[in-house]
């Protein structure tokens, strides 16, 4: 079976993780992605290590882990858009391309004669995507964008860590880059309704994709908190603003969390914990009560979950359908039963370490399914062949090209 964007060509101009991001999923779905990537060094995360790759001997290939994450199944075309040469190739691709994304600075593909404007003119068919930290307009259109400052500036570091009163208590960042990988698949859905677009109406578009605006939008009820009520929330650690009991509580051989999402799941993990005297308590009974009075409830829900054992709390409570779970680290959740059934670690052929681990796409559908077609690319590994094949360029004029250090 052909993947569902199996008919369509993706010019990827992107770097680090966003665009990346996003050009991954286009390609797990089908599409053909050629990513051009500047000559000798490449994206930038191709020297975000270590970790490297190992080859079969041991020794680190100089394929970044984080490089691996983010660009599987596409081609790797190296290219200095920077000169003449490398922007009539560009051109040429994109005359050929459904999709072009790009995150460099704003303004700069206009310098290359690679802006919106420009390729629209030879392929008026064209969705162009621009992902910048601040968007294409605004004050702060000219500031460079990290996931790390978007994440503070926009709002989601004031709501995530521990309360300044407790021992560690301080503004935290996510774990992982959450701007740019939200971002990234803002940008997929974006690129798809673009697409769905041209469909009906033959055109193309401009799309302006900006991580300070997908941070802030990411928010979500935690927006409406404030919004609504005109309090600034705050950090509670790993508490809920709305709910509770819904954070981690540590058990006798490590922690858990419990997520109770409604009264009928409290009165339920009561009666398994021996303390239905809680649930009747007009303090305790609804949601909004024991929101109201969480910091009488929780002590005592903390006291209780500390008698028992990991196992002893998530299989009762997960068989009456209270949700629950342990806190896993990552090894312990590439081990967890379900994660091997539902096959999220899949293993790809790989030319200087014979396969390489990558994790699955999450998306499962039933008549088009995710098929991994190859492993991320080595730098430049396609092309010559990429050149020729679109672009008639082969032989001497290759060579000349690479002794000029377009490719």
């Amino acid at each position: 079976m052909h993947g569902a964007l199996s008919h369509l060509r993706v010019l990827d101009l992107s770097r680090v993780l966003a665009g990346p991001w996003a050009s991954q999923t286009l390609a797990d779905l089908g599409a053909e992605v050629i990513k051009i990537e500047r000559p000798v060094t490449g994206d930038d995360t191709r020297a975000w290590g270590p970790p490297y790759l190992h080859d079969g001997e041991g020794n680190p290939t100089g394929e970044s882990a984080y490089f691996l994450a983010a660009n599987r199944g596409k081609k790797s075309v190296t290219l200095d858009i920077a000169t003449p040469e490398g922007q009539a190739i560009v051109r040429k691709l994109a005359q050929q391309s459904d999709v072009f994304i790009e995150n460099y600075k704003v303004g700069d593909m206009a310098r290359y004669g690679l802006a919106y404007n420009d390729l629209r003119e030879i392929n008026p068919r064209l969705i162009y995507c621009s992902i910048t930290g601040f968007g294409q307009d605004g004050p702060l259109a000219q500031w460079a964008g990290y996931d790390f400052i978007v994440q503070a500036m926009g709002g989601l570091m004031s709501i995530t860590g521990e309360r300044d009163a407790l021992p560690g208590g301080g503004p935290q960042k996510v774990g992982v880059a959450f701007a740019d990988l939200m971002t990234g698949m803002y940008a997929t859905v974006a690129i798809l309704a673009a697409l769905a677009h041209r469909t009906e109406t033959g055109d193309g578009q401009y799309i302006d994709m900006a991580l300070f605006d997908v941070q802030v939008a990411a928010l979500a009820n935690m927006n409406l908190n404030y919004l609504v009520s005109g309090k600034t929330p705050r950090r509670q650690g790993n508490a809920h603003a709305n709910i509770v009991p819904y954070e981690a509580f540590d058990a006798q051989d490590g922690k858990i969390v419990l997520a109770v999402g409604n009264d009928s799941q409290f009165r339920k993990f009561c009666e398994i914990a021996q303390c239905a005297h809680l649930a009747c308590d007009p303090r305790f009974a609804t949601n909004t009560a024991r929101v109201t009075h969480r910091e009488t409830l929780v002590p005592l829900i903390r006291e209780i979950l500390a008698t028992r054992t990991i196992e002893q709390w998530v299989t009762p409570l997960a068989a009456a359908g209270v949700p629950c779970g342990p806190v896993n680290d990552i090894a312990q959740t590439f081990a967890h039963p379900q994660v091997r059934h539902r096959g999220m670690k899949v293993d790809l052929p790989h030319a200087l370490s014979g396969t390489v681990p990558s994790v699955a796409n999450p998306i499962k559908m039933s008549r088009s399914p995710i098929r991994y077609t190859s492993a991320p690319p080595t730098l430049g590994q396609h092309t010559q062949d990429v050149l020729q094949a679109l672009c008639g360029i082969g032989g001497e004029e290759l060579d000349a090209l690479r002794r000029g250090g377009v490719v």
